[in-house]
């Protein structure tokens, strides 16, 4: 259309003429199942908040891409699931977590850059799940974080969904004469976690972002004094990291494995005195 023809036309005429004639741009939104392609460039790429405000959307790449111990307090309050072979979907919040630093790390299963067939996932891409056997019987599920050889253990979820299911993978490991499980029971603890959600060493160098059968969603924001830091559980000949505060847990909740009075109980003074980071820093590494 000529310029002087376009000009004739009425105001509101004129501005839906320019829209069709104007190029079509396409846009591509990140995917949760291909999160790798995208049409923006590094300047133009959204930002994704550590913490994410939208519950149910998967977690995608740039979360995971975390250094470990804020890695470790971002998955409170976000929400594991594990999709059954039928679709039936077994959901929990994240209540408990420990860091995992790998290099001087003497607790960590790649301590001093240690590699071996068994930890190989601990130095994959961030959100490779890390599953390990104890005992013989008992499994545990770890996730890779930034960092050679860094990951965090998930230790504890609030139930949310399929909790039958939960229960009875849960029994199925049990005596038969043992008492029935509390709610608070089936998943407080790494171990618990597997059997209740029936994560076996097959989940070893599972993709996060990408696998069909489990993943992460985001669920709540947990504020920082809300936030728990303590000693791990369990480590031993570990030297100083024995009781470095690299465990975390959500304060209050009461699908939390083992909670640590001390450490709340300083919490709660950080949090009401003034001066207090001048005067107890017991929560920083050291």
């Amino acid at each position: 259309m000529t310029t002087v023809a376009l000009q004739r036309m009425p105001r509101k005429r004129q501005r839906v003429q320019i829209l069709n004639n104007a190029p079509c741009k396409m846009i591509l939104h990140e995917s949760t199942e291909k999160h790798e392609t995208s049409s923006y460039s590094e300047e133009q790429k959204p930002k994704i908040s550590k913490y994410f405000q939208n519950p149910g959307i998967h977690l995608l790449s740039e979360f995971y891409n975390q250094p470990c111990t804020e890695l470790a307090k971002s998955f409170l309050g976000q929400v594991l699931v594990r999709k059954l072979p039928d679709g039936t979907e077994l959901r929990g919040r994240i209540v408990e977590t420990e860091s995992y630093l790998g290099g001087d790390d003497e607790a960590s299963h790649s301590r001093g850059g240690k590699r071996t067939e068994r930890n190989v996932a601990m130095y994959m891409k961030p959100g490779t799940i890390y599953v390990y056997q104890i005992y013989g019987i008992y499994f545990c599920m770890n996730v890779s974080s930034q960092g050679d050889g860094a990951a965090v253990l998930l230790r504890s979820l609030e139930p949310l969904e399929g909790l039958d299911i939960m229960r009875n993978f849960r029994n199925g490991r049990r005596n038969e004469k043992a008492k029935p499980l509390k709610e608070t029971e089936l998943c407080n603890g790494p171990s618990k976690l597997c059997q209740a959600l029936d994560i076996n060493k097959s989940y070893d160098r599972k993709d996060l972002t990408n696998d069909q059968d489990t993943w992460i969603e985001a669920g709540s924001k947990i504020f920082d004094e809300d936030i728990v830091s303590c000693s791990r559980i369990g480590i031993g000949n570990a030297g100083e990291w024995t009781k470095k505060p690299l465990r975390f847990y959500i304060k209050g909740n009461k699908y939390v494995s083992v909670r640590d009075k001390y450490a709340e109980a300083n919490k709660t003074f950080q949090n009401t005195s003034p001066d207090c980071h001048a005067k107890n820093n017991f929560n920083t590494l050291k």
